[in-house]
């Protein structure tokens, strides 16, 4: 009888209670979360023709699907102030970080999709862009990769400068981890000290880990630029 009793409350804990308030909430955020998941589907896990190469505009995303990886989330940020959305995404940062995945090799797949659909058109660039510029180094120096998603994302493709990979239905932020094929984001940066920041996280999260020996090279030389650039610009000022 304890063994059951036991086994009922172990389900009771399973089972989620919403309140009134809750149930709308939820009502409010589906349509959300479908639109975000059917872009996922329909834009990042297939071809585009303006994409500029063969495969699927995001390699990961179709593992990633197979998988069951992607987490998606609804922030509500009416009356939040940036630095307010700065401390939620961190803390998402941190439920990334601690997240088991039962199978590590599939753990490269795994992404969280932070979308905003209270942040409107004209904030996209302070409120999207501005925290993912701010958050960014925090999350490279952690081993990961944070993405800003929105209507008027100008960040070009890789393999056509027309491209336009980034530009989402409603804004949004992604989080996972880095790999390899992340360096041309992280040596980009016009300030060298930031670039020496990315490019020696870069370096550290790999180490001896890198299949692809030139862009360890490449990562390597990119620093040694970037620290020439730091040392000239001190000498003139």
């Amino acid at each position: 009888m304890d063994f059951e009793l036991n086994n009922y409350f172990i389900s009771l804990k399973l089972m989620q209670l919403y309140t009134t308030l809750e149930i709308e909430q939820q009502y409010k955020d589906i349509p959300c979360l479908i639109e975000i998941m059917e872009w996922v589907k329909n834009f990042l896990g297939r071809p585009h023709p303006n994409l500029g190469r063969p495969g699927v505009v995001c390699p990961f995303v179709p593992y990633a699907l197979k998988s069951n990886s992607i987490r998606l989330a609804v922030i509500r940020t009416k009356d939040l102030y940036p630095e307010q959305i700065e401390e939620i995404v961190s803390r998402y940062r941190d439920i990334f970080l601690e997240m088991e995945v039962q199978e590590p090799e599939l753990a490269i797949n795994k992404a969280f999709l932070l979308i905003f659909p209270d942040i409107r058109i004209e904030e996209t660039s302070k409120l999207i862009d501005g925290v993912q510029q701010k958050l960014k180094p925090l999350f490279v120096e952690s081993g990961l990769m944070i993405g800003e998603f929105h209507k008027r994302n100008e960040s070009p493709g890789l393999h056509n400068p027309n491209f336009r990979p980034l530009r989402s239905p409603i804004p949004l932020l992604a989080i996972r981890f880095m790999v390899e094929l992340d360096l041309p984001f992280l040596q980009n940066p016009v300030d060298p000290r930031l670039r020496i920041r990315y490019l020696e996280a870069y370096l550290k999260c790999f180490r001896d880990k890198f299949t692809d020996k030139t862009k360890y090279k490449n990562a390597h030389q990119a620093l040694a630029l970037a620290k020439e650039q730091l040392k000239n610009e001190n000498l003139v000022y």
